[in-house]
């Protein structure tokens, strides 16, 4: 080809850079539009137009400027392609094919890149080779990186980007506690545990209160958290423990942020209430009490009424049925004030009350307890690490199976995944044990404050103390004909039964009254002993 016709052709020039690795281009659209135009430049050609675009060639119909540039160039706007290297024309071999057949054709009459010159009376082995070298580059780091990914996934690592509450460790290449947000998000999960708070609500008290802000990266960061975001918190099985990858489990190293069970709990929460959405109004009891008869919820509204004696307003909030199941009638058209509803709470919560005297009592006896306790955890602790090995041994040898060609793909990855999620739970419980003494101290603690402590607590309290202490206090409240039922937890049946019995003595005798001689003495040691036996058989 001559000179002057080589000058006749008009050339697209094509940049492209793949968006899936920005930052990892040797050359970026910009540098590779402006050293291509220098070049042009320098040899004179005329350039048509500029064509970039931030897209992978690995795989066909995947580039829409690449076609638009191919069909122009097959309706004669121009005869020539002006790119950085033949890979940023095409890494896959339809589109390899495509720019080959028409240079043959003569359709394309010149690719200029910047080392070399690829016109249609060339040698076509040279430019399938390089365009094969092309395609075989992106084959071998296909398999790679697949190949590092699986092995760090053995390892107990995550790939990708660190999820909220952890940070990547770029040296190391593993994951580590965000100690600024872990404890934050740890915090959310327990207001999500109580049942108590929507996602909403969780997500105003983390951003406004608490403060909580995105770590801050190169492009973004240092900003509260989306709703989605704290969704996906909630949704993610990868803070128990376990890291979720294409479907397959596989245990991580990183330290968990909530247990397995917990993580179920938080599940059925978010499934039996949807995706709550803020409230213009906030009732202490709605979302807890179902309807008797139909079973739908209790809902709550506030009226507002003039007093006529003296033109003032008060509101009243009254508790009623939803009935927003169509397909079971439900006659229940009776609205209960607030205040009545309370008075049966309080009313149930006094069957459980104990003087501050008891509790004392009881708290005494709490010590010579611990050593029992320290032998159950020990036992236990035997028991959980001899299953947790022969677990690990069944996962063993599943994979050996699998190896060997004895087991298909489906039925490997369904029963590695029970395993894994087996392990991981046991694993998540051998650390609670070692924990389980001073646990079990608090809790018992927590117990006892409660029956002393609550009655009073609910009258003076706010709307979410109140519905914290009803939440405490038992579990399938139901409401009918303007009547509260509730189950109480096992723990309170004990003082329910025993200890009104226990109090009319204790008063009878009026300790603090009266001074105190043998006979009286040995009356009281005799009550407190009752007490204690009392609170032994209560359920831990």
């Amino acid at each position: 080809m001559s000179n002057n016709e080589k000058k006749k052709i008009k050339y697209f020039l094509y940049a492209r850079k793949s968006s899936e690795s920005e930052e990892r281009q040797v050359q970026s659209i910009d540098d590779q539009v402006n050293r291509l135009k220098k070049l042009a430049g320098e040899i004179k050609i005329p350039i048509k137009s500029i064509l970039t675009e931030a897209k992978s060639a690995k795989k066909p119909n995947n580039r829409p400027l690449f076609e638009e540039m191919v069909d122009r160039i097959k309706n004669g706007e121009a005869e020539g392609i002006l790119c950085w290297q033949m890979n940023r024309l095409s890494r896959n071999p339809v589109d390899s094919g495509t720019i080959s057949w028409l240079l043959q054709q003569g359709v394309i009459k010149s690719i200029r890149t910047i080392d070399r010159e690829y016109l249609p009376d060339d040698n076509v082995l040279l430019m399938s080779v390089e365009s094969g070298m092309a395609n075989q580059f992106l084959l071998e780091l296909s398999k790679n990186v697949k190949r590092g990914l699986q092995g760090k996934l053995e390892q107990g690592w995550r790939p990708g980007p660190a999820p909220m509450g952890y940070l990547n460790d770029t040296r190391e290449h593993i994951l580590l506690k965000d100690e600024e947000r872990f404890p934050l998000i740890r915090k959310a999960w327990d207001l999500m545990l109580t049942g108590n708070y929507t996602v909403p609500k969780i997500l105003k008290i983390l951003n406004d209160d608490w403060g909580f802000r995105s770590p801050k990266s190169r492009h973004s960061g240092n900003k509260p958290l989306a709703m989605s975001g704290l969704y996906k918190i909630f949704t993610n099985i990868f803070y128990t423990g376990i890291i979720d990858h294409k479907g397959q489990h596989y245990p991580g190293k990183h330290p968990a942020m909530v247990t397995a069970e917990e993580y179920d709990q938080a599940q059925i929460i978010l499934g039996r209430k949807g995706k709550p959405r803020p409230k213009s109004h906030e009732f202490a009891f709605t979302g807890m009490i179902r309807c008797a008869e139909c079973g739908c919820m209790i809902t709550a509204e506030t009226k507002t009424k003039i007093r006529k004696s003296d033109n003032s307003i008060k509101k009243y909030t009254y508790y009623h049925c939803t009935k927003r199941k169509t397909n079971i009638p439900c006659s229940q058209k009776e609205c209960i004030r607030e205040e009545k509803l309370e008075a049966q709470i309080e009313a149930e919560l006094k069957k459980y009350t104990i003087l501050p005297e008891f509790r004392e009592f009881a708290l005494e006896v709490l010590n010579s307890a611990n050593d029992k306790e320290i032998e159950s955890r020990k036992k236990i602790h035997e028991n959980q690490s001899r299953t947790l090995l022969e677990t690990q041994n069944q996962l063993d040898n599943l994979t050996r199976m699998r190896y060997r060609d004895l087991i298909e793909d489906d039925e490997f990855i369904k029963e590695k995944n029970l395993l894994t999620e087996q392990i991981t739970k046991l694993k998540q419980n051998l650390r609670n044990i070692e924990d389980r003494a001073e646990n079990w101290l608090k809790l018992t603690e927590k117990a006892f404050d409660f029956a002393t402590y609550a009655k009073k607590a609910f009258a003076v309290g706010n709307l979410q103390t109140k519905k914290e202490i009803l939440a405490a206090l038992g579990s399938n409240f139901s409401l009918k004909d303007g009547k509260l039922s509730i189950n109480a937890n096992d723990w309170l049946q004990p003082i329910a039964n025993s200890y009104p019995a226990l109090e009319k003595q204790y008063l009878r005798l009026e300790p603090a009254k009266k001074p105190m001689n043998k006979t009286k003495t040995e009356a009281l040691t005799s009550v407190i002993a009752q007490w204690h036996g009392l609170r032994e058989s209560n359920p831990r």
